[in-house]
């Protein structure tokens, strides 16, 4: 390609995606000199929806932002409001939300690696074609997602949209025979988890590293999940109150999804972030499994991030099955919760990164004002700043279709709450 060339590669359809969106890409003298991730979410409003409603509604109602990681949005949720109604639930509360986010991540780490990450990494168009080759990986993908969905069913009375969770606590608390069949299966998946980090760590993944800013909770006494401070690899350490004072959530003209910023530059949330930064808060004979690996962390190849995702598929599997084998049947699941006035706030770690909540309350405990901030507009940033490295980095003389699949596999990399499939990238090029 000559300096004179000019290259415009339109991506017009996203689809299946929460929303419509589209890959700009323009490349003048071989460099990028535009490159826009556009993706169009309709308006859901579930901010303004929740005004007006009594704080004892919110946790399953904003369950239904997001059909694969509702646990997530019912967690801080609910700990916002009991910042705000100065609530204490309790060691046993704390440790079973803590199981019941377990859950989560097995399930959504694994329908990620094995039915949207693997094919691309492995050259097949999707995982259908991809099973033919792979049964036993793919089986244990679903395995795995099953474990994790019969995990958040226990606590939350399903699966998917659970109704189990409630500020001050549970509604329910399991039987121990409930608790003992789970063990057992749960038990069951060690060995799978164990071999899927050295299946991961063994594909052909792109050698591509960069610098970026990693954020997430940290607490000193375990591998952060629902409770920490706010850290980075370049120094940030705040509590989850300060967020505002340090972040800034904006709009670009060529999308209609936010983006966010942390002292206007972008950074990254999410699996490789956290083992990024609390390495050394996961488990000896985790940390062991991933030296064997040969991979090292801190990572800068983003490309890493499935590898992240497996050893926290293997902790989070070992890390319930130590909170529940000491697991006794409480007097009460829940403690009473008395409202008022005032402002909450509450963040944890989603499959895909930081999911932070504000709520302010009146006296009567209805929502006034809420603000929720998701790790995909957080990482919408970091996404376009990795593809243009990327594609760069890969080279420019490509052709479009090379571009198009890289982008793709960049983007599906992130794990953004849209419902990526191998093919949704729809591609029009101009050349001048």
């Amino acid at each position: 390609m000559t300096d004179s060339d000019e290259r415009s590669i339109h991506v017009p359809i996203l689809a299946r995606v929460e929303g419509e969106g589209a890959l700009e890409l323009n490349i003048q003298g071989g460099e990028i000199k535009r490159l826009h991730l556009r993706i169009f979410e309709p308006p859901r409003l579930f901010e303004k929806f929740l005004e007006g409603h009594r704080y004892t509604e919110v946790p399953d109602m904003v369950a239904r932002i997001c059909g694969i990681c509702p646990v997530a949005y019912q967690m801080s949720a609910i700990q916002s409001l009991e910042d705000l109604f100065d609530v204490d639930p309790g060691p046993w509360v704390r440790a079973m939300r803590r199981v019941f986010y377990c859950g989560e991540w097995i399930q959504s780490h694994a329908l990620h690696i094995h039915l949207l990450a693997a094919p691309d990494f492995l050259g097949f168009d999707n995982v259908i074609t991809m099973a033919k080759d792979y049964p036993d990986e793919v089986r244990r993908g679903l395995r795995l997602q099953a474990a994790g969905n019969q995990l958040i069913g226990l606590f939350g009375g399903r699966s998917v949209h659970p109704v189990g969770a409630r500020v001050g606590g549970f509604f329910h608390a399991p039987t121990k025979q409930d608790v003992a069949q789970v063990l057992e299966l749960l038990a069951s998946m060690m060995v799978d988890a164990e071999a899927l980090i050295h299946w991961v760590a063994s594909l052909e993944l792109p050698d591509q590293e960069q610098d970026f800013t990693c954020v997430a909770l940290h607490h000193s006494d375990e591998y952060a999940m629902n409770a920490g401070r706010l850290v980075s690899n370049q120094g940030l350490d705040i509590s989850i109150g300060e967020y505002e004072q340090h972040f800034r959530e904006f709009q670009v003209s060529h999308s209609s999804a936010l983006h966010a910023s942390l002292h206007d530059a972008p950074y990254l949330v999410g699996p490789l972030a956290r083992v990024n930064l609390n390495l050394e808060q996961l488990p000896d004979n985790i940390i062991e499994i991933i030296k064997t690996t040969g991979v090292q962390f801190p990572s800068k190849n983003m490309f890493h991030s499935i590898i992240a995702r497996a050893v926290e598929i293997y902790y989070a599997l070992q890390e319930a099955l130590r909170i529940l084998g000491d697991y006794v049947v409480p007097a009460s699941p829940y403690v009473d919760v008395q409202p008022k006035a005032g402002t909450g706030y509450g963040c944890t770690e989603a499959p895909r990164g930081l999911l932070w909540h504000r709520y302010d309350c009146d006296g009567d405990g209805k929502i006034s004002k809420a603000i929720i901030v998701p790790p995909t507009s957080q990482n919408q940033a970091r996404i376009e700043q990795d593809l243009r490295n990327s594609l760069q980095d890969l080279g420019l003389d490509n052709d479009d279709d090379t571009l198009r699949k890289h982008g793709e596999m960049v983007i599906r990399n992130y794990d953004p709450c849209i419902s990526c499939s191998t093919h949704f990238l729809r591609i029009k090029v101009e050349r001048s």
